[in-house]
């Protein structure tokens, strides 16, 4: 019997290479930190938990960069995230989860959860409020392309990917929030002001008036 993995899906955190999106309001340094205490908080959540395999899942392949607390890699691969998903999951033929690096409020009980769907469902989707996902496992019961014809970083990204399960059985879990943009940096600061990480004085100077106050309002 295959024991349960779990594989973190991460970049590796370069100056002007990850969260460039959110780096057009908080600059690029800001960005890079933000990543980084994102990609060591999940991690260690994740390890702090002891009962799964536990891997990254990494890209560029051979990047050279420290990864949090040592843990094993596996490379990504080449082509678009379907691809990169479908090779590394395929590559665990017992029940697999897959996270982001990067999405603030993920806890070991949402894998927990993750994995007790799994006993029942032949897949578990973590929905993201813009439309994708920040979760995925599979069980061994997987379809021969469960990534196929997938529009990423789009609003349908979560509703293609359902569209190759047609037939099978489905599991949501709780909708989260991740970070991207300003817009998206703001409501969590509001939300989390603790966050590991949060560059909070730097949303503030960075982020522009309007975002700002949005924020201030949002404590409130």
């Amino acid at each position: 019997m295959h024991r349960d993995t779990v594989l973190i899906f991460a970049r590796a955190p370069r100056l002007g290479a990850v969260k460039r999106r959110l780096a057009r309001g908080i600059g690029a340094m800001a960005a890079l930190r933000f990543y980084r205490a994102q990609l060591a908080a999940v991690a260690g959540m994740a390890a702090r938990e002891g009962r799964w395999n536990l891997r990254l899942a990494t890209t560029p392949a051979g990047a050279r960069t420290s990864w949090p607390l040592g843990l094993p890699c596996i490379p990504q691969g080449t082509g678009d995230l379907g691809a990169r998903l479908d090779r590394t999951t395929r590559a665990h033929p017992g029940r697999v989860v897959v996270i982001g690096s990067d999405i603030p409020g993920i806890t070991a009980a949402d894998i927990r959860a993750a994995f007790r769907a799994l006993g029942r469902a032949d897949a578990v989707f973590g929905p993201a409020e813009d439309g994708g996902y920040w979760l995925v496992g599979l069980s061994a019961r997987r379809p021969a392309r469960p990534f196929a014809k997938v529009r990423w970083s789009t609003e349908h990204a979560l509703a293609d990917t359902l569209a190759n399960f047609v037939g099978r059985r489905i599991a949501l879990l709780r909708t989260l929030r991740d970070v991207d943009t300003v817009e998206d940096l703001a409501a969590l600061a509001a939300a989390t002001p603790s966050l590991p990480g949060l560059p909070r004085l730097m949303v503030h100077q960075r982020m522009g008036k309007k975002a700002a106050r949005k924020a201030k309002r949002a404590r409130r």
